[in-house]
């Protein structure tokens, strides 16, 4: 887990050349059973698009923000 906002139960994933899809899904799955949100981003984009990574980060935080 890169981030985690237990007020949103939002969770947002950095995913590098360590990445494994299997475990990643599985962790995903048990995080979702937990009401937890998971958004995974690839280093890269946030290296070389932060402009994008954080417009989506901002648009599910205000999505969330209007049900809380």
């Amino acid at each position: 887990m890169d981030f985690v906002c237990l007020e949103l139960k939002l969770i947002i994933e950095l995913d590098g050349s360590q990445h494994s899809e299997q475990a990643d899904t599985e962790r995903t799955v048990f995080l979702n059973q937990l009401g937890f949100r998971v958004f995974r981003f690839w280093n890269h984009d946030l290296f070389n698009n932060l402009e994008a990574v954080l417009e989506q980060i901002n648009l599910v935080v205000g999505e969330q923000e209007k049900v809380v």
